[in-house]
C-alpha cells in the first residue's frame, strides 16, 4: 500500500497528515512526481495548495468531500484538504468550489489543518 507524509509548516509547529493511496490515475500521477513542494493556501476550512502535476477530470470526480478524502483539484492544479465548511457549503458540508478528484485518504483527523495558515511551505513525500 502506498503511504504519502504531507507536512505544512515548519519545525515542532508543523501540521503532519499520512495518507493511503487509492488505486486511481491521478494518484499514480502524484506518486510519480514526488516528492513536492508548495505553499499553502487557505479558503474556509480547506487548505489547497498547487502541486504542478496535470491531471483530467475522473469519471468519479465529485465536490462534496467527507472528512479525510484528499482531493486534487484540476482547476487549480492543487491538493485539497477539506476539514470543514467552505464559502460555498451549505450547513457544515465540506464543499469545493469545484469537482476535484479523490485521490487518497487521510490515516489522521484532518481536523489538525484548522492550525494551517496561508503561505506556510508544504511537502508531500512518499512514506
Amino acid at each position: 500500500m502506498r503511504k504519502i507524509a504531507i507536512v505544512m509548516g515548519d519545525g515542532s509547529d508543523a501540521v503532519k497528515l499520512t495518507a493511503k493511496l487509492r488505486h486511481t490515475p491521478t494518484a499514480d500521477a502524484i506518486w510519480a512526481a514526488l516528492p513536492i513542494s508548495g505553499s499553502a493556501n487557505t479558503w474556509g476550512d480547506e487548505v489547497y495548495f498547487d502541486i504542478g502535476v496535470s491531471c483530467a477530470l475522473e469519471s468519479d470526480a465529485k465536490t462534496v468531500l467527507n472528512a479525510g478524502e484528499i482531493a486534487y483539484w484540476a482547476a487549480g492544479n492543487a491538493i485539497a484538504i477539506g476539514y470543514g465548511p467552505t464559502p460555498v457549503s451549505v450547513g457544515d458540508e465540506i464543499r469545493l468550489i469545484s469537482d476535484a478528484n479523490v485521490w487518497a485518504d487521510a490515516v489522521d483527523d484532518v481536523a489538525i489543518c484548522r492550525n494551517v495558515s496561508g503561505d506556510m511551505p508544504v511537502t508531500v513525500s512518499a512514506v
